[in-house]
């Protein structure tokens, strides 16, 4: 699976490797470890369905970024973003009380969510104690976000805006190292230079982080401005740091087969995926051998293939159901295969999911909402990410089947029974898809690539801020996007990354505009892109609730922080 053998590592903290192997977050067998990062509980559990128990070992997974200051100070912020026991985290309970088993919900829980890594964004030690003492019972580690570079986390100094105050990051971690029960682990992005990004390594690791994740890109790269992680620079920080330093990579994770290449190029110990495991929850799992594709996993006459979307959709709902609504899902059919018989008319599925025979004058018609009625919100994390994760991961299919797009875009956190109905829709277009593929044996797909914008360009060009066109050179166009995307494209019934076009890319096709310093900086390097204006998806929550957590005579506090599904990393 990776090119060398687990290393046993020491970790600078009070922490030995032997703790780290006892809490299963280290198995020294013959792979890396491997992370997926910032999702909700289903979304977790859904990406370690496809391993296998003895590979899911070695899957580690974070929650999404939760803001200190609200979960310390805000029971209801609380209960809306981690839920590790059917009651609401009132009061800080010690690791080493264990909880009965009939009292643990979803967050943390050992038999479906573990090892698990809470992440928070701070920016006062005090609150960040606070907040993780919470937490800790229910997790093997607590990590600090320093890598969000979102325009709210500008506006509120936490996460990539904290590293020009380095003082302030040495005492969050360094508070947390000395009065935590659980580890310290820390995220951060490179700097300008290799010299500065060390520098900055050695200083988190100084302050007691246990575990040290890279992002190899700055702060500016986001969005349009994204451009390719520089993995040299975490090489850089392997070959410089102590060897008994733990490091994760970050960046460039879009595919199963990016994992080998970023430990043999990093000398990493663990990859972690965050965007490319949103477009693909399999990331990290091994294909099925050929003809053992079974219902779930397709695969083409070239050999390449990949999980269904009908079938991944399924599962997810499948967890929604079972374990956070507590139901049992409903009756399914199987997933269609070509060698099913063809389904007669009557069978088949309208645009609203229903089967026209099961709809007769017996079926009661459904109550409609009164006018001016508003019906209560969820405030279940799972169920809120459901849309934001449902479009990611049929964003190939959707932009194809509209229809399936306006009903997903329809469909309200809570009401699953929505998203029941686009799953239905999904698994019809699935199969209609698959059944053109074998009767055009492939064509229908080879039309596609043909139609494909990014794959008509011949050559990649670049206008000047002078107007001289030049052609971009070999090596450039291997990185660019489109070759990038010739190797991910799989047909759309198949879930798969997303790649984004680089910066210059961007900038030919109008979608991305540049100040005149920002294109004189392009000219020498296409991942040092200056973002003025970043503003980040954002939702305001009211500071306490009036339970005794906050004092009353303080007056509220509106902060703002992401919403939930926003990658921050």
């Amino acid at each position: 699976m990776a090119v060398n053998s687990m290393r046993v590592l020491a970790v600078q903290s009070s922490y030995s490797h032997q703790w780290l192997i006892n809490q299963s977050l280290f198995v020294p067998q013959s792979h890396h470890l491997l992370i997926l990062l910032i999702t909700p509980q289903a979304w977790r559990m859904l990406s370690r369905s496809f391993m296998t128990p003895d590979s899911n070992k070695s899957l580690l997974a974070y929650t999404p970024m939760l803001h200190a200051r609200m979960f310390s100070e805000t029971p209801k912020f609380r209960e809306a973003h981690f839920q590790p026991l059917h009651e609401p985290l009132i009061s800080h309970s010690s690791s080493s009380t264990p909880h009965e088993p009939s009292s643990l919900f979803l967050d943390g829980n050992p038999s479906l969510d573990r090892p698990l890594f809470v992440q928070f964004c701070a920016n006062d030690p005090g609150e960040l104690l606070h907040a993780a003492k919470y937490v800790s019972p229910f997790c093997d580690a607590v990590d600090l976000n320093l890598g969000c570079p979102q325009g709210i986390a500008r506006k509120g100094k936490y996460g990539a805006f904290l590293q020009e105050d380095q003082t302030l990051i040495y005492n969050l971690i360094n508070k947390l190292h000395n009065e935590l029960d659980v580890p310290i682990t820390a995220k951060i992005r490179i700097l300008d230079t290799r010299e500065k990004t060390l520098e900055y390594a050695q200083m988190v690791l100084k302050a007691g982080a246990s575990i040290l994740t890279v992002h190899g890109r700055t702060r500016e790269m986001k969005g349009h401005k994204t451009g390719l992680a520089d993995w040299s620079v975490l090489r850089y920080l392997r070959e410089n740091l102590p060897r008994d330093t733990v490091i994760f990579a970050n960046g460039n994770i879009l595919k199963r087969e990016d994992i080998d290449k970023c430990l043999e190029e990093t000398g990493a110990d663990g990859v972690m995926s965050a965007e490319g495991n949103l477009y693909d929850p399999a990331i990290f799992a091994e294909a099925p051998g050929k003809g053992m594709e079974g219902r779930e996993y397709w695969r083409g006459k070239d050999g390449e293939g990949g999980w269904r979307m009908d079938a991944v959709l399924r599962r997810y709902l499948d967890i929604i159901h079972t374990h956070v609504l507590r139901t049992s899902p409903p009756p399914r059919k199987p997933l269609y295969l070509p060698s099913d018989p063809i389904p007669a008319p009557a069978d088949e599925m309208n645009i609203n999911g229903k089967r026209e025979q099961e709809r007769g004058e017996e079926e009661p018609a459904k109550k409609k909402q009164k006018k001016g009625e508003k019906k209560e919100k969820t405030t279940s994390p799972n169920l809120i990410a459901m849309q934001a994760h449902c479009f990611k991961l049929l964003r190939a299919l959707v932009g194809k089947h509209t229809h399936i797009r306006d009903a997903l875009a329809r469909s309200r956190a809570g009401d699953v029974d929505a998203f029941e109905n686009v799953l239905q829709m999904v698994e019809k277009v699935v199969g209609e898809g698959i059944r053109e593929y074998i009767e055009t044996e492939g064509g229908s797909y080879e039309e596609e690539l043909e139609r494909d914008e990014r794959f008509k360009a011949a050559k990649a060009k670049e206008v000047s801020g002078k107007g001289i066109e030049k052609e971009l050179d070999k090596a450039e166009m291997d990185e660019s996007s489109v070759e990038t995307v010739k190797n991910c494209k799989r047909p759309w019934w198949v879930v798969q990354p997303y790649v984004r076009p680089l910066p210059k890319e961007a900038l030919q096709k109008g979608s991305l505009t540049l100040s005149k310093k920002e294109k004189a900086k392009l000219e020498s390097s296409v991942t040092a892109l200056k973002d003025e204006n970043g503003k980040g998806k954002v939702e305001k929550e009211i500071l306490g609730n009036g339970n005794g957590d906050v004092d009353e005579n303080r007056e509220r506090e509106i902060v703002e922080i992401p919403k939930e599904g926003l990658v921050c990393g």
